[in-house]
């Protein structure tokens, strides 16, 4: 069981990420009639990538500090396959590659 001060942690670490990121999105969309589901199938497809892979990394962190069942374990690693099998579709279905999702986060380096 997560403790409220291992919450408070993790929390505080996903702010500090998001800061960082903050602002590397541009201010303004280009908006094309005939492109619009494929840019904004990409954009939300980024941010769930996004928050795909951030979620994977507190799992694993969690995991290697004992703080999860093995059912627990299992239980995510199946939920995490599952999303990543749902990205794939949909990447395929609005004609994107994993490649198209890769943005510069700054510092951070590359999402992908």
């Amino acid at each position: 069981m997560t403790t409220a001060s291992e919450l408070d942690a993790e929390l505080e670490e996903l702010r500090s990420t998001l800061r960082k990121v903050q602002g590397i999105l541009p201010e303004r969309v280009d908006v094309d009639p005939d492109g619009i589901e494929q840019g904004l199938g990409k954009l939300v497809l980024t941010v769930v990538e996004l928050l795909r892979r951030l979620l994977e990394r507190q799992a694993l962190r969690r995991m290697d500090g004992g703080s999860l069942s093995e059912d627990e374990i299992e239980r995510m690693g199946v939920a995490l396959m599952k999303l990543d099998e749902k990205m794939q579709e949909l990447t395929t279905q609005f004609g994107l590659t994993r490649d198209d999702l890769n943005i510069d986060l700054g510092p951070l380096g590359h999402l992908l």
